[in-house]
């Protein structure tokens, strides 16, 4: 009796890293959706730049965020909203010439949750994609 052994783990690791490239980029696209959806809009601008990104540099990864200059301003808060901000109240001059006085932006998370409040479906979606789809 003469049995023959054939290795195929080199195929096996390949399914397997494409299967999670597939389950990151799903559960970035899911993230994505949801942070869009949380985003407060006033012209739309923030919203329409959240996008998300893969990455495999070591540690494969899901990110999610926006590249516009205020949007940690909006996710995190300003003023006395923010920890560690100012502590006093402030004014300013807006575009018609009216003074205003505030002590900051209260923080509208929008990032954040789209990330930790779906944890479930997102192990749910790898889960399914690990399984073959």
């Amino acid at each position: 009796m003469k049995i023959t052994l054939e290795d195929h783990s080199a195929e096996v690791l390949e399914a397997l890293d494409a299967a999670v490239g597939r389950a990151l980029e799903k559960c970035g696209l899911v993230a994505e959706g949801y942070a869009k959806k949380l985003c407060p809009v006033d012209t739309g601008n923030l919203r329409n730049s959240i996008t998300h990104t893969v990455t495999d540099n070591g540690e494969r990864a899901a990110y999610v965020g926006t590249n516009s200059k205020y949007g940690v301003y909006v996710e995190c808060g300003t003023g006395t909203y923010y920890p560690g901000g100012r502590k006093t109240p402030w004014l300013y001059r807006d575009a018609k010439g009216n003074v205003h006085l505030t002590h900051g932006q209260r923080a509208q998370p929008f990032i954040k949750p789209s990330v930790a409040e779906h944890g479930d479906q997102y192990k749910r979606i790898i889960k399914a994609e690990l399984k073959g789809g």
